[in-house]
């Protein structure tokens, strides 16, 4: 055999060698496997270093196994060797910017901006791009953190997601034995405790949850518990295997008597898709989450869901476009002020995840950067509150003891005070002599005067609702009855902050907590019952509606809008200072009148009758003062039939018993 014969040989097998590797790494990746795909990709390129597809591979393997400070040197060689596809620009951006380097990305992205096609990549891109002209606004917040790595229980694995809980901090870890898992080649993480006073740590005791919630070769990720320390839901990942789950996904267990109950799968999940970082309201009666399901903004979107008071979980709700972005936005928690502190690297920030807070101010959702050094370049997420101005997040910025680290914080703003202002009310009705009494098991929604839905409860059996409201806002409440043998009217009632505020200036304390009280009537809905109208008013001898008077019928509106089952009678109603007939024929055009403004309105006419009755009804039929005669002037509406109520049923609250019998409704 010649030298030529050899050499081309060789090369044959070489080149079948390399599209075997080649072929195997795209196989490991396509499963997500991508420590396993940067090892075979690595292999490629000692032997052609400048293989575009091997660099372009190594670096979305490092993107998507939260390694984006490292993909950042493979993404410019894919690119200096022509690689090009509609994202690689762009993610090549983003693994600059975790860098620190914005100049450089921000060039990066405009070459993104001048190429793509895909809509999804422009939008994502531009959104991108115009947060990186905004980091200097960003960098410019003046915030009084004060920040410390917890070196205590860090090691050279990941700590992250810490939750305080009865006495112990709970965190996750890859520290320990565990398979090592192939999307990052580390151990699988699993649920630590450790006892803890706030941020002094006793180490011995730091402890494994046991096998029920910790499984060998499975991710067990971010864990919430119930205000009463008796629920816990974390998210666990798949296996890897072909019978595990195909995601990550929510599961729910119950501290009894023995521990901890075996955990159980939400009904919330979304097959296939990724729900993780789990965080309970401060009231347990709402959880949230993060999820990538569809119908979302972008990556990973933070959600919502309802919780009853059989501890059960329904009406998924995505939190909507002040939150969530094109980019991810995860690990929720919602703070004793109501604040939702979360992650995201969608929002202008430094790089990677970014640590952010929603607060609600004079109606509207507002956004902030937490600032330096709460954030740097690298990923800062997982932020828990136990106390006001002290708590705890996971950073992997340089500095720390290897991977994600658990850091403390303390905000020392001089001037930081906190002030909880709360709606709480209770749900009553009139019995048959006309007294107020409790009506309980009322669905009351808390809604801003744009109409969207802020929260909503049921009240139990002493009808008591609590709402946190925020300053300088108007709100409607609606209180609804289902089921039982009677109904009710659907029932609106407004209230307002403004001009209620409390002047911070005069407090002492840290926290402080205002309360406003009220009362939400529904009246029991009966055939020919009378409801008198106030403030109905008419210029004299005449029948046109006023202003004033068509703000009034605007509340009959909305009642036969909640009550689509009523026809009712509206009746005008005069004194007794003219003759009979000419007051019947006045009180008949005011009827009209009314009713033809009600159907104006979008009612329909089949659901209204319009009756004068001029004089004959007098509440005081010896009235003598202009006080007595404008009670006889009224505006009434009287309920002539009532069709059968429709009750609206909600999907997911009842495919959620699929999932629990009565006795594990808590799991």
């Amino acid at each position: 055999m010649n030298a030529t014969l050899k050499i081309s040989m060789a090369f044959l097998a070489l080149t079948v060698l390399s599209c075997s590797v080649e072929k195997k790494a795209s196989k490991t990746f396509d499963r997500g496997q991508f420590q396993s795909t940067i090892e075979l990709y690595q292999g490629v390129l000692k032997k052609d270093p400048n293989n575009a597809e091997a660099n372009f591979y190594i670096a979305e393997s490092y993107r998507q196994s939260n390694r984006l400070q490292e993909a950042a040197p493979f993404y410019k060689k894919a690119l200096d060797r022509g690689m090009r596809n509609d994202s690689i620009h762009m993610f090549y951006a983003f693994a600059l910017k975790a860098n620190g380097n914005y100049d450089e990305a921000k060039r990066a992205l405009e070459q993104h901006l001048k190429v793509v096609e895909d809509e999804e990549y422009q939008k994502r891109g531009q959104e991108e791009y115009d947060n990186l002209n905004n980091l200097e606004q960003v960098r410019a917040k003046k915030n009084y953190f004060r920040v410390k790595n917890l070196d205590e229980i860090n090691s050279p694995a990941a700590e992250y997601a810490p939750v305080y809980n009865d006495g112990e901090l709970y965190f996750t870890s890859s520290r320990g034995d565990s398979k090592i898992y192939k999307a990052t080649g580390t151990p699988f993480t699993n649920i630590y405790r450790v006892k803890t006073q706030g941020a002094r740590v006793d180490t011995t005791t730091i402890t494994e949850l046991d096998a029920l919630i910790n499984n060998y070769n499975i991710n067990e990720g971010a864990v919430t518990f119930s205000p009463d320390g008796q629920t816990m839901i974390f998210a666990r990942g798949n296996s890897g295997k072909k019978k595990g789950t195909a995601d990550v996904n929510l599961y729910i267990s119950s501290n009894r008597r023995e521990g901890w109950t075996e955990p159980r799968m939400l009904n919330i999940n979304n097959p296939g898709y990724w729900d993780s970082t789990p965080a309970f309201s401060r009231d347990g009666k709402t959880l949230y989450f993060a999820s990538n399901r569809p119908g979302g903004y972008g990556g990973t979107d933070i959600y919502s869901a309802k919780r009853n008071s059989r501890g059960r979980f329904y009406k998924v709700t995505n939190l909507g476009p002040e939150i969530n972005t094109t980019g991810n936005e995860m690990f929720p928690y919602i703070s004793d002020e109501g604040y939702m502190y979360f992650s995201s690297d969608g929002h202008a920030g430094f790089g990677g995840l970014d640590l952010l807070v929603a607060k609600r101010r004079n109606g509207r959702t507002e956004i902030e950067n937490l600032g330096e050094p709460m954030n740097t370049s690298a990923d800062d997420f997982g932020m828990y509150l136990f106390k006001a101005d002290r708590g705890f997040f996971t950073s992997n910025r340089e500095g720390g003891e290897g991977d994600d680290d658990i850091y403390t914080f303390v905000n020392e703003d001089p001037d930081l005070k906190i002030v909880n202002y709360y709606l709480e009310g209770v749900t009553m009705t009139h019995d048959d002599n006309d007294k107020l009494v409790i009506l309980p098991r009322v669905e009351v929604k808390l809604l801003d005067y744009e109409g969207k839905v802020l929260d909503e409860t049921v009240t139990e059996d002493d009808g008591k609702f609590l709402f946190r409201v925020y300053e300088h806002e108007h709100y409607n409440l609606v209180g609804e009855k289902k089921g039982g043998k009677d109904q009710y009217l659907i029932t609106r009632a407004q209230f307002t902050t403004v001009g209620k505020s409390i002047d911070r200036d005069t407090l002492k304390q840290l926290v402080t907590d205002v309360k406003f009280d009220t009362l939400l009537v529904l009246e029991k809905i009966e055939k020919n019952k009378i409801f008198v109208m106030e403030n109905i008013y008419y210029d004299l001898d005449k029948s046109d509606i006023r202003e004033d008077a068509a703000r009034e019928l605007d509340k009959l509106v909305t009642i036969l809008e909640d009550n689509p089952e009523l026809k009712i009678e509206l009746s005008s109603h005069t004194d007794n200072r003219a003759d009979d007939d000419y007051n019947m024929k006045l009180s008949q055009r005011r009827a009209k009148s009314a009713v033809d403004y009600i159907i104006s309105q979008g009612i329909s006419s089949n659901r209204l009758t319009a009756k004068g009755y001029g004089e004959t009804k007098l509440i005081i039929p010896n009235a003598k003062t202009e006080e007595e005669h404008q009670v006889n002037r009224r505006t009434e509406f009287k309920i002539l039939e009532v069709g059968e109520k429709k009750e609206s049923t909600d999907v997911d609250e009842f495919d959620e018993d699929r999932f629990f019998d009565d006795d594990d409704a808590g799991q």
